[in-house]
């Protein structure tokens, strides 16, 4: 169950938004030109779709332990240094995710309450800034599932 959450939907609604954003693409080309009219909206829109791409795969990537690491020197270490090691790197994970997910509530919470939108599609503000909070929050909560696989270094 826990896969599906973390990994398989994700994927899938990457693949959706993926498709969302080829079908925008293709029908502002054949408007713009098969009828000398383009989607005004089409970029803006396609901008959003990829921020929230981008921020629902982090979930996916933190599950499977995929993200980027440095590990020139930590992977010499051995034993129980590095289980400690990978222990720190759980947690400042989680430290910077839960710092991210404050920050960006609070940015959400003000494009709520000013009930801004975007320049083009009219779209709420905090729809696309809540992607943020969102992605951040499912990774956050992706290591603290697998803290076992952290620590052991083992996804």
């Amino acid at each position: 169950m826990l896969r599906f959450v973390f990994a398989t939907l994700p994927r899938w609604a990457l693949g959706t938004l993926m498709l969302l954003g080829v079908a925008i693409n293709i029908a502002n080309v054949i408007g713009r030109y098969a009828f000398g009219y383009a989607l005004f909206w089409a970029e803006e829109v396609m901008v959003f779709i990829t921020i929230w791409g981008v921020f629902i795969g982090i979930a996916a990537i933190s599950y499977n332990g995929d993200h980027l690491n440095m590990d020139l020197f930590s992977a010499a270490i051995r034993g129980p240094w590095r289980a400690i090691l990978n222990g720190f790197v759980a947690a400042a994970m989680i430290a910077c995710c839960g710092f991210v997910v404050l920050q960006s509530f609070q940015v959400v919470t003000l494009f709520v309450q000013a009930k801004q939108v975007s320049v083009s599609a009219g779209i709420p503000k905090a729809i696309p800034h809540a992607a943020l909070l969102t992605g951040f929050a499912l990774a956050a909560l992706a290591v603290v599932v697998r803290i076992r696989s952290y620590l052991t270094g083992k996804f």
